[in-house]
């Protein structure tokens, strides 16, 4: 069989086991929604592949994903090259995110992090910059969740230990808030 034909053979049986996630993906996207409509902003971020689908999101929403609507509120951390180095030389790569939340983060927005593992360093240390500030706090992980899962408000669990399995279903499910969200009416 090729890695091609393995892969969809995996997702098929990964698909089936992602669907009890439904009603979790969708009241994570209800939080980002309401956060949205409050006036509150979407902050991101992720290591590595993770830090892309980071990105994406946040690009999405500030642009669109399939139709025109306004604008909405939303700043990838992992984007922003001379805050990531200067933060990582002066405190360490540890407080990358934590320092931008420190600077950014207001009561009402909300912090979305990528990380297969659940374990990154630097995400348990914007997850709890997040909760010191009041930010609703959605994590997409994988594997068992690391301790990322209990310390958010929301966290998806991707139910696998592959990381491409793993970040595929990230993009499954942020596209899946995409949608809903252009669904709605934006004044």
């Amino acid at each position: 069989m090729s890695s091609f034909a393995q892969a969809l053979t995996e997702w098929r049986t990964l698909a089936d086991r992602a669907a009890a996630l439904a009603p979790a993906v969708d009241a994570a996207g209800a939080a980002l929604r309401d956060v949205l409509r409050s006036g509150g902003k979407v902050l991101t971020c992720g290591n590595g592949g993770s830090a892309a689908d980071a990105l994406h999101l946040a690009e999405e929403l500030t642009g669109k994903y399939d139709r025109p609507r306004r604008a909405l509120a939303a700043l990838c951390l992992n984007a922003d090259c001379a805050a990531l180095t200067c933060i990582a030389n002066d405190f360490g790569y540890e407080q990358v995110f934590a320092r931008q939340i420190e600077a950014l983060g207001r009561r009402g927005d909300a912090l979305v992090t990528f990380t297969t593992s659940g374990r990154s360093p630097n995400i348990l240390a914007a997850l709890a910059a997040a909760r010191a500030r009041g930010l609703v706090t959605v994590t997409l992980t994988g594997k068992d969740g690391g301790p990322a899962a209990p310390a958010s408000d929301h966290a998806l669990v991707m139910p696998s230990h592959d990381t491409a399995r793993i970040q595929e279903l990230h993009t499954v499910v942020l596209h899946a808030w995409l949608a809903a969200l252009e669904a709605e009416q934006w004044p």
